[in-house]
């Protein structure tokens, strides 16, 4: 009689298949939706990196346009802030106003934009297209934005 209960005990003191698979599920939900946080943070990073570095582009357009008495044109576009723009003295250019040989691109890979006239009656606009690449849709994160909250 006694070996009949150990041998049933010895059954029920480990976990059934179920159990284990219910845990790994519930593990996997939780690991799931940490992830999915992660990465609606790092968009957000992105978004942010973007803005930051198109108002610093739009501050180095207004130290070229004080040395210049006028911003960029379209044809010299942001790349009169790296180099010295065709016929232009470099005492009168004044830069280069970026340290890198080249403006950076956006956290999606692409170029950043320039416009002279702006938009909405701005002086000029600087913009990134966004998480899509597409231009004029409304996730572009550009210079007439105060925050990212203007979407």
């Amino acid at each position: 009689m006694k070996e009949n209960r150990r041998n049933r005990q010895s059954h029920r003191s480990g976990m059934t298949l179920i159990e284990v698979m219910i845990v790994l599920l519930i593990l996997a939900t939780m690991a799931g939706l940490g992830v999915f946080a992660f990465r609606g943070q790092m968009e957000r990073g992105r978004r942010l990196t973007a803005f930051n570095y198109v108002n610093e582009l739009a501050g180095y357009i207004d130290m070229f346009e004080a040395n210049v008495g006028r911003p960029p044109t379209n044809e010299e576009g942001l790349a009169a802030l790296v180099h010295c723009p065709a016929g232009m003295s470099e005492g009168k250019w004044g830069g280069p106003y970026i340290k890198s040989k080249a403006v950076a691109v956006d956290p999606w890979k692409n170029p950043y934009q320039y416009s002279c006239p702006g938009k909405d009656g701005q002086e000029f606009s600087i913009w990134s297209f966004g998480p899509d690449g597409a231009d004029g849709t409304s996730d572009d994160i550009g210079s007439w934005m105060s925050s990212l909250d203007d979407e």
